[in-house]
């Protein structure tokens, strides 16, 4: 894993507020969500479902429902020296599959059943290249070939339905790298597959990312997933960043009590006990994760916050920004606070 860059940002997302129509009004789903990706980093997002993560993955592609789904005016997405927030259409499906890749959480619902994998993997070069047709079909074998599915020259020849849920995962990262992107997002990768082939998916993704060195936005609530990939991660809230950090910090040193109760609630080896003594229960965080239409006022976690004071039930918390990219957004934060300057409402 590399440590954070020094170098120029290859995506810098800035005040992203994306919202949606419902049939009770309008829901601001991501909430003034700012971050940057360097190149060749992995980059984790991290929290409870309906927290925002996938919302944010799909506004920077701009992936959202048609007539009830938009990015808020004022929101910034740079890549490439382009606002994607504000990009016209013809813009995006350059830059869509190309330059920005995405894998999807479910990957027989997004490979089409009806079409052969080798068909799928050469659409998206049909559509981003000029390669003639052998040519693409020879580059379908080798990304097969790369993401290490046997008998390639076969492969490509079936079906999804043909394929286990880990080979339709790996078809969907050739899919996503057959245009050797810049930026690859992955939505919950690992989402409904074993263990023993979660673990070999993650090991794939990190050794392409070395490979062609491919920043990667991961969208997961797996913690153990974000400690074995991750260079750094956003945990998010209810729409909004509540921390962020190097891996190092968040899981050693986290400062939001949110950020510490998801840590709390991880299973830990530890001794063995005597069967006939009752096992002990995970700490669990209390309560349920607010209504995006009827948020609490002041802070959006106290009412679930074991650290809770009068303040901050009437006044919610700005994203403290402190040294070594640290960001905590708590009145009250455990250890050291971040002595810099506020950054966003």
């Amino acid at each position: 894993m590399n440590p954070a860059s020094p170098s120029t940002p290859v995506l810098q997302v800035r005040h992203l507020s994306t919202c949606f129509k419902t049939a009770q009004g309008i829901v601001t789903a991501v909430d003034d969500v700012s971050f940057d990706l360097y190149p060749g980093e992995t980059l984790g997002i991290v929290g409870e479902s309906g927290c925002g993560k996938t919302v944010t993955s799909k506004s920077i592609l701009r992936l959202l429902p048609e007539g009830q789904g938009f990015i808020k005016p004022g929101s910034e997405i740079w890549f490439g020296g382009v606002n994607l927030a504000a990009a016209g259409e013809k813009i995006l499906r350059a830059i869509r599959g190309a330059r920005i890749a995405m894998i999807f959480q479910e990957p027989m619902t997004a490979l089409n059943p009806v079409f052969t994998i080798g068909w799928q993997i050469e659409e998206a070069l049909q559509y981003h290249s000029k390669l003639p047709r052998r040519e693409r079909r020879r580059r379908a074998v080798e990304m097969l070939r790369l993401v290490e599915i046997p008998n390639p020259e076969q492969r490509v020849k079936e079906y999804p339905h043909q394929l286990s849920g880990g080979m339709r995962q790996r078809v969907m990262i050739a899919i996503a790298l057959c245009c050797e992107p810049d930026i690859l997002i992955a939505d919950e990768p690992t989402t409904a597959l074993d263990v023993t082939i979660q673990a070999q998916i993650l090991q794939l993704l990190e050794g392409l990312r070395r490979k062609l060195n491919t920043s990667v936005i991961l969208i997961t609530h797996n913690l153990g997933v974000v400690a074995q990939v991750c260079d750094r991660v956003l945990v998010m809230y209810a729409g909004r960043i509540v921390e962020s950090g190097s891996v190092f910090d968040i899981f050693h040193r986290p400062q939001h009590p949110y950020t510490q109760a998801l840590l709390q609630s991880l299973p830990r080896a530890g001794k063995k006990q005597p069967v006939e003594t009752r096992p002990r229960r995970l700490p669990a965080i209390p309560g349920i994760v607010p209504s995006l239409l009827d948020l609490p006022r002041g802070c959006r976690f106290h009412d679930r916050c074991p650290c809770k004071q009068d303040r901050c039930a009437e006044e919610e918390p700005r994203l403290l920004e402190g040294p070594d990219a640290r960001e905590v957004r708590c009145h009250y934060p455990i250890g050291p606070a971040p002595a810099a300057a506020e950054r966003g409402a």
